[in-house]
């Protein structure tokens, strides 16, 4: 076989799924699928994905450490510190000194922020609806749950 044969690495590949049939790249396509016209919404209230997660996890829980955000809304502490620089400039959260450690912050979610998500709401409501009516609510309950327990379960 020369180096420049096409064949040469067929073996490697033959042991792993078809692209069709990898987990990771059925995630991905399928985040890309689900995302699509969520960031047609967030692109015209002038947000990214990751700043809308923090929004939405401070809304839900309330006063959160930034450590406790960047676990609930899957980000890097690095990434986060400059989300939370941008929202807190665009007057959407509020940082605070904690009342026990100065070391510490705690965030909330302002008034602005929490506008800005009920006035999205209809609109990612919406897509939701498109979502279900899509694939069936059966079938998005079964993967929601499929992947929550993924989640959970850490490996060995």
């Amino acid at each position: 076989m020369s180096d420049t044969d096409p064949d040469q690495n067929c073996t490697a590949a033959n042991l792993l799924p078809s692209t069709g049939r990898s987990l990771p790249i059925a995630m991905l396509r399928g985040r890309e699928a689900i995302m699509a016209p969520y960031r047609q919404l967030l692109a015209k209230i002038g947000v990214t994905e990751q700043q809308w997660r923090v929004m939405r996890v401070l809304d839900e829980r309330g006063m959160m450490d930034p450590k406790e955000i960047a676990e609930a809304a899957c980000l890097l502490n690095p990434s986060l510190t400059r989300i939370m620089q941008l929202l807190e400039k665009k007057g959407l959260i509020a940082r605070k000194g904690h009342p026990e450690d100065r070391r510490r912050v705690q965030v909330r979610i302002t008034q602005a922020g929490r506008d800005m998500l009920v006035a999205a709401q209809p609109e990612s409501l919406v897509i939701a609806e498109q979502l279900r009516e899509r694939v069936g609510q059966e079938k998005l309950d079964a993967l929601l749950d499929l992947l929550n327990e993924l989640c959970e379960t850490t490996p060995e």
